[in-house]
């Protein structure tokens, strides 16, 4: 299994049950083919720019080990929430 780090911006005026049922689905599809290391939730930061017409987002940060089967899984279901408005997977063994 290797490394990865993985942060998602969410929208900002997404609900905090809501907020949090999304982030227990990415840490459950993670789980089923990896282990997480950390989860650190940064909260409401400003954009460097306007995604969506939104300034600001909800940034969440999730390092994990894993095989690449987690990381299709995991990108697809990204691109299919309404809440996710920006997202980045990155190997760290490749730095």
């Amino acid at each position: 299994m290797r490394n990865y780090e993985t942060m998602f911006i969410l929208k900002p005026n997404v609900e905090e049950e809501q907020r949090n049922a999304v982030i227990e689905k990415f840490k459950n599809i993670i789980n089923e083919g990896g282990e997480i290391v950390s989860v650190d939730e940064w909260g409401i930061k400003k954009l460097a720019y306007e995604i969506q017409k939104f300034k600001e987002g909800f940034y969440v940060l999730i390092n994990f080990k894993s095989n690449s089967d987690v990381l299709n899984e995991l990108e697809r279901n990204y691109r299919i929430s309404d809440d996710v408005i920006r997202f980045i997977i990155i190997n760290l063994d490749e730095k």
